[in-house]
């Protein structure tokens, strides 16, 4: 698709052309549409309709695992009450600034601690 911008967004106007192009090629190309009846479909069977696989199955009992959980938080608590510790303060760096005159255009560099 051409766009005389590089930021412009395809309309449907564009997107129809585009797809006419498309179908022009293929047809060009040797290709062929053919036109399937409603009602139509690809499964060998019509008989049966789709089984979904998922839910055939009876229902299994879990095993509760409550206390398993509340072990394992317990012991994340222990674990994270002598991992707190004071965090020093960041040192900090000296940055580089660009210092540009009236027109934009960059005049110096100059590094600054802010």
């Amino acid at each position: 698709m051409k766009r005389k911008f590089y930021n412009q967004t395809a309309d449907k106007a564009d997107l129809r052309n585009d797809l006419d192009r498309d179908i022009e090629s293929f047809l060009a190309g040797g290709g062929q549409i053919v036109n399937v009846q409603a009602g139509e479909t690809a499964l060998e069977s019509r008989a049966a309709p789709l089984r979904t696989p998922i839910f055939n199955e009876p229902r299994i009992s879990r095993t509760p695992l409550d206390d398993v959980v509340a072990t394992l938080d317990e012991r994340r608590k222990t674990q994270l009450k002598g991992a707190a510790k004071p965090k020093r303060p960041r040192k900090t760096q000296p940055r580089k600034r660009v210092i540009y005159d009236d027109f934009g255009e960059a005049v110096r560099t100059v590094w600054s601690d802010e």
